[in-house]
C-alpha cells in the first residue's frame, strides 16, 4: 500500500465517509488514483475509478473555459454586457452586468435563487429564472460575492451563442478535445454513487435528493468519474491544451477578486472562473464543489506541475485529504529544475545593474526572457518576454506594459527611463536633469 492509499483509507475511516476516490496528476500523467467504500455507504457495490460523483461547482470551470473559448472566437468580450448577449433579459436587474463580472463573482447578483432551494428541488427553465425577480445585492464590480445564479446566466449565454444546450457546448468543445467526454455527464449513470449525508455523531446515513437543476445546472450539475476529473486537472496544469491560448490560460489564473472574509487573511481569490489560493509564495488553482450528497475538490500547482482531485458522496465531512495528498506528491514529483539556458544575445546586453533615477535595479536572465527587479527589498518588478521590437511585461507592476531600448541605450518602460548610472547626464530624461548634476 502506498502512502497515497494509506492516506485515502484513513480519510475514509476517520471521517466515516460512504466512499471516497482521489487522484494525483502531473501535466502528462496520472501518477496515482485510488477508491475506497461503496456506492450506498453500506454493503452495496464497491466504488472504483469509473464510479461517477456530482462535481458541484467544479462545473463552473468547464463553463468558464467554454466562455473564454467564445471570447477567443470573437463572439463576446469580457466587457460585453448581458443585454448584448441576451436581448430577452434587456430589462432584467442584471442586464448591464459584464461577462467578466459574472466569471469573477463580482456581478453583485444574489448568491442563490429566490426559492425553493435550487440544489434540492427540480429546476425550471431559463424564462422562469429570468423572470424570478433576481436582484443585485451589491453594485456590480465592487466586491466578490459568490453567485450561483451568475453562472446560470453564463450557461444561457453559451446556448444563445452556439444554438445548442450549454452542456452540449461543454461536452463537444471542451471535454471531447481533451479526452474527458466519456467520463463526464449531465445526469448520473448506472455507476453513480448515491447522494448521502453522514450523521455528525452516529453511524447513520441520510439519503439526499437529486434533481435536474434546469436553468441552474451550469452552476453545479455535472457528474464525473475520478479519471474524468483527473483529466480536467491536467488541463488546469497546462498552457491551454489546445482549448484556449496560453495567454488566455494565464489570464484565467490571475486572482482578480479577493475573497475578503472577516478575521481571515487574504489567501484566496477568484479568477475568470477558477479559484486561486496562495500559501506563502506558492500559488494553487482549482475549484471546490458541494451539492447535497457530494463534495468535490480540484487543486493544482501549475509552477510545480502537480495536482489533486477528490470526490466523495457525502454532504459534509471531508477533511484535509486534498492538501495532504499534495504534500505527499512533493516526494514523487520533483520541483522543476532551475533553468540554466544560455540567455539570448539581446538579453545578455541587458543583464546587470540599471537605475531609475537613484533607485537601483537588476536585470537577470529568465526562461521567458529576463527579470527586472529592485536590487534590494520589495518594489516594482516584472518578468519580460520578447514582443515585436521590444519586450512585454508578463506579471507584477509592469504586466502588459512595453519596454524598449532607446537609441541612446536607455530603457523606456511605460514612460520610466532606466540607465546604467543614476541620473546619467549622457541620457535625456523627462523634465530634464538639474544642470548642477550630483553635488
Amino acid at each position: 500500500m502506498t502512502d497515497f492509499d494509506e492516506r485515502l483509507r484513513r480519510e475514509y475511516t476517520e471521517r466515516r465517509l460512504p466512499s471516497v476516490t482521489a487522484a494525483v496528476v502531473s501535466p502528462d500523467a496520472l501518477i496515482w488514483a485510488g477508491a475506497v467504500g461503496t456506492r450506498d455507504g453500506r454493503d452495496g457495490a464497491i466504488v472504483d475509478r469509473s464510479t461517477r460523483y456530482r462535481i458541484g461547482s467544479v462545473t463552473k470551470t468547464l463553463v468558464a473555459v467554454a466562455v473564454l473559448r467564445a471570447r477567443e472566437g470573437g463572439l463576446l468580450d469580457l466587457s460585453t454586457r448581458v443585454r448584448q448577449l441576451l436581448p430577452d433579459a434587456a430589462h432584467a436587474s442584471f442586464a448591464d452586468v459584464t461577462v467578466a463580472q459574472l466569471l469573477t463573482h463580482t456581478s453583485g447578483l444574489q448568491a442563490e435563487t429566490n426559492g425553493p432551494w435550487w440544489e434540492r428541488s427540480p429546476g425550471g427553465d431559463w424564462v422562469a429564472l429570468r423572470d424570478a425577480g433576481l436582484r443585485l445585492v451589491h453594485p456590480p464590480g465592487t466586491r466578490f460575492h459568490y453567485s450561483n445564479v451568475g453562472f446560470a446566466i453564463l450557461g444561457r449565454v453559451l446556448e444563445q451563442l452556439h444554438g445548442r444546450s450549454w452542456f452540449d457546448v461543454v461536452r463537444d468543445d471542451v471535454l471531447e478535445p481533451i479526452g474527458a467526454a466519456d467520463a463526464m455527464s449531465l445526469r448520473p449513470d448506472a455507476s453513480a454513487a448515491a447522494p448521502l449525508a453522514v450523521h455528525p455523531h452516529e453511524d447513520l446515513l441520510h439519503a439526499e435528493p437529486e434533481f435536474d437543476a434546469g436553468a441552474m445546472a451550469p452552476a453545479g450539475q455535472v457528474w464525473s468519474s475520478i479519471d474524468g476529473l483527473a483529466r480536467w486537472a491536467q488541463f488546469a496544469l497546462s498552457d491551454g491544451s489546445g482549448l484556449v491560448s496560453a495567454a488566455t490560460m494565464d489570464l484565467m489564473r490571475v486572482p482578480l477578486a479577493v475573497d475578503d472574509r472577516l478575521g481571515a487573511g487574504w489567501d484566496s481569490a477568484q479568477g475568470l472562473g477558477w479559484r486561486v489560493w496562495h500559501d506563502g509564495g506558492r500559488r494553487f488553482v482549482g475549484h471546490g464543489g458541494s451539492m447535497p450528497g457530494f463534495l468535490a475538490t480540484l487543486k493544482v500547482e501549475p509552477a510545480r506541475g502537480v495536482g489533486v482531485v477528490v470526490l466523495t458522496n457525502t454532504t459534509h465531512g471531508l477533511g484535509d485529504l486534498t492538501d495532504d495528498l499534495l504534500r505527499l506528491a512533493e516526494d514523487v514529483v520533483p520541483a522543476p529544475p532551475a533553468t540554466d539556458r544560455e540567455p539570448s544575445t539581446p538579453v545578455r546586453r541587458l543583464l546587470g545593474d540599471w537605475y531609475w533615477g537613484p533607485a537601483h535595479f537588476v536585470v537577470e536572465s529568465h526562461a521567458d526572457g529576463f527579470l527586472l527587479r529592485p536590487a534590494e527589498g520589495a518594489g516594482r518588478g516584472s518578468r519580460f518576454a520578447p514582443d515585436g521590437d521590444g519586450w512585454r511585461g508578463l506579471d507584477g507592476y509592469y504586466a502588459g506594459e512595453h519596454l524598449s531600448v532607446r537609441s541612446d541605450g536607455a530603457l523606456d518602460l511605460a514612460s520610466f527611463i532606466f540607465t546604467r548610472q543614476p541620473y546619467d547626464p549622457a541620457h535625456s530624461y523627462p523634465g530634464d536633469l538639474d544642470p548642477a548634476g550630483w553635488h
